[in-house]
């Protein structure tokens, strides 16, 4: 055994790709500055097999120079050819950080690490690996901008102690934020300069909020008065001959164009970063509502800042809800989609959607977030999940409720039930697991016949699992998380319908197409959703989706950003700047009118993230308005000829726009 204070510091075998390192000297003592041209570039470390037993961390320090996003991957592997583990990060640029990786992250039981002051978004990504087999370390660059990738970073360093976290920030250009919650390593034409130029935009901005409208030939709910089926007082779902559609309350044909994140939303998490903000007030003052501390730290929100600087501690969340509606009738959206105040859509009889959040308060998870839905205990928390809708029940304008966003074991190269063997030595449904294997190879000698393997039923029931699965293993677990994934949705969509039986089930925002074991589940829904970050919304997947659910589809969240007003990150989607985001908007919302089964896109988000980087780390310009409240109008003057189209586009009366932007490499955390 290794002594518990033990550690000793990896040295790089080699340069890979283009990377060059340089003698120039370093803001971080120890450090070496490496420059990689290319994605792949980094560094590579050998050791003996075997030398990361007993060790419970990876640590050095880094800093990313430059004023654009570069995510890093480390990486362990089992020899050349072996299972890969990644480890996806990005730092802030200008600004010092820490690696703290817990090798523990190689069971692949986590999806994403906290962030750590500049260090952001650590997320898990590849296979599982065993220490006791992984000979190497590579550290790469796996995604950048255009510009090449500059970085210094000291020895990385296993121990088996925790790392201390890192107190003194090392900030080469000063602190990153100034008091607007504007970045102080960018400047852009829209960029705003003082406290008065922002206050008297937002003032304005309230002067004219009543006088903005939705598109001429509207319903007072958003929906199309030129085509109209059967009222039923709630939105619906309806299939005539030619495509799928919403109904409104009032019965007229609704296409649900939505916004995300209407809320004042540019939360800056600052958790060890105070060195790098210009202006942090008294938190016990009149600017006491900016602060939060959530589940993974403080937060600032400088937008808040803005507008309690405008009209005051008491009356700015008021004014801000209306300045909110009247820019999304401005812009022709009809939905406040998820992570929304759905309060004041409430209030104001503006269609809204609910997120429901899944928090299993009795049962335990037997794999990242995935609950055991064997366990006697799950029915009693599904119920309890129910609860959420009762303040809503009645509500007309509300068009229905998400049952999660992104499960992260959807996430996983594992199939649930592969994930619960080696994450969970004992638990309702790995007895189920037994049992249904029981029931199909009857006895221990079939099931090693047929997995090819050495196992028995009783291992399958319970104990530690270490094997490495067959294929013939690991397609039985698929089809057994088949079973899992029913009973989870199931259990949590018949529970929904008995406390709130008139809104819409509007599925699970799995993050992409999911596998054929999470789509049967699916039928329990009213309508499929996902989020869907490509350059269209997938003809073909959709199409066959729609078909085998026999309901329509719903996308939750896509977006494109650029690199040209002050943000780190584009986002998921990346184009050149922001007259190539309004084109990109247009070909998206259009072409998914146009789709049959498509019923609504609901753009993620209303406002940039923090330059500084949300709880997590994102930091891109993925919004519709910035942290003083502009509005980018490239973009918001596409959002309105496109919705003003929307419903003729949708009937096939005009076909949909097609003047593609440029689509650059994408560039997220």
């Amino acid at each position: 055994m290794k002594d518990a204070f033990a550690s000793f510091p990896l040295v790089p075998a080699s340069l890979l790709g283009s990377t060059q390192v340089e003698t120039a000297p370093s803001p971080i003592p120890d450090a070496l500055w490496y420059t990689a041209t290319s994605e792949g570039d980094g560094l590579l470390y050998t050791f003996p097999v075997g030398a990361l037993l007993g060790m419970n961390y990876l640590t050095a320090d880094m800093l990313i120079d430059g004023h654009h996003l570069v995510v890093l991957m480390l990486a362990l592997q089992e020899g050349e050819n072996g299972p890969r583990f990644g480890l996806l990060f990005s730092g802030l640029n200008q600004c010092s950080f820490r690696l703290r990786v817990p090798l523990a992250a190689v069971n692949q039981n986590r999806w994403r690490y906290p962030r750590e002051g500049a260090w952001l978004k650590p997320m898990c990504w590849g296979d599982r690996v065993a220490l006791e087999r992984v000979d190497r370390l590579t550290l790469t660059v796996l995604r950048k901008s255009s510009r090449p990738a500059r970085f210094c970073v000291t020895p990385i360093t296993a121990m088996a102690q925790e790392p201390p976290r890192l107190t003194e920030l090392v900030l080469p250009a000063g602190p990153l934020l100034d008091e607007l919650g504007q970045s102080t390593l960018h400047d852009w034409p829209t960029k705003s300069h003082t406290v008065e130029e922002v206050t008297t935009r937002l003032h304005k901005q309230l002067q004219t909020a009543p006088e903005h409208r939705w598109p001429q030939g509207w319903s007072r709910w958003g929906g199309w008065t030129e085509k109209r089926f059967e009222a039923t007082g709630f939105f619906r779902t309806h299939q005539d001959e030619a495509r799928w559609w919403l109904v409104d309350p009032d019965g007229y044909a609704f296409w649900s164009a939505g916004m995300d994140c209407v809320r004042v939303d540019t939360d800056a998490a600052y958790g060890g970063l105070e060195q790098a903000l210009s202006w942090l007030p008294d938190p016990t003052g009149p600017f006491a509502a900016i602060y939060r501390q959530g589940s993974e730290g403080p937060t600032v929100n400088y937008l808040a800042a803005n507008l309690i600087r405008a009209f005051g501690p008491d009356r700015w969340y008021e004014h801000w809800a209306t300045i909110v509606l009247g820019e999304l009738r401005r812009l022709g959206f009809n939905t406040v989609a998820n992570w929304s105040d759905w309060p004041i859509a409430q209030q104001a009889g503006f269609p809204y959607v609910r997120p429901l959040h899944p928090e299993f308060h009795h049962t335990p998870t037997i794999f990242r977030d995935f609950p055991d839905v064997f366990d006697e205990r799950f029915a009693h928390d599904a119920a309890l999940f129910a609860e959420q809708l009762r303040p809503t029940a009645d509500d007309p304008a509300m068009i229905g409720y998400f049952l999660m966003n992104e499960p992260t074991w959807g996430f996983a190269a594992e199939t649930p039930a592969a994930g619960m063997l080696f994450n969970t030595t004992g638990c309702a449904a790995r007895v189920a697991l037994s049992e249904w294997l029981r029931q199909k190879y009857g006895n221990d000698h079939a099931l090693a016949a047929a997995w090819e393997m050495e196992v028995t039923l009783e291992a399958v029931r319970e104990g530690a699992w270490r094997a490495p699965l067959t294929t013939a293993a690991q397609a039985d677990l698929a089809a057994f998380s088949e079973i899992m994934v029913e009973m989870l949705f199931k259990g949590l969509s018949d529970a929904c319908k008995r406390v709130d039986p008139h809104h819409l089930n509007l599925g699970a925002r799995y993050y992409t197409v999911p596998p054929w074991w999470a789509v049967k589940g699916m039928r329990h829904f009213d309508l499929f959703s996902m989020n869907c970050y490509q350059e269209r919304v997938p003809a073909g997947p959709t199409q066959e989706i729609a078909r085998l659910l026999n309901m329509p589809v719903m996308i939750g969240e896509w977006h494109f950003g650029a690199l040209d007003v002050g943000l780190p990150g584009s986002g998921i989607g990346h184009v050149r700047d922001q007259a190539a985001r309004g084109q990109a908007f247009r070909v998206y919302v259009e072409n998914a009118a146009a789709l049959p089964w498509c019923v609504g896109v609901h753009y993620f988000t209303l406002y940039d993230e923090s330059a500084l980087g949300r709880f997590d780390g994102e930091n891109w310009n993925i919004g519709f308005f910035d942290v003083c409240n502009r509005p980018y109008e490239p973009l918001a003057q596409a959002a309105r000829l496109t919705h003003e189209r929307l419903y003729q586009v949708a009937t096939g009366r005009i076909v949909p726009y097609n003047e593609a932007p440029e689509y650059l490499p994408k560039l997220f955390l």
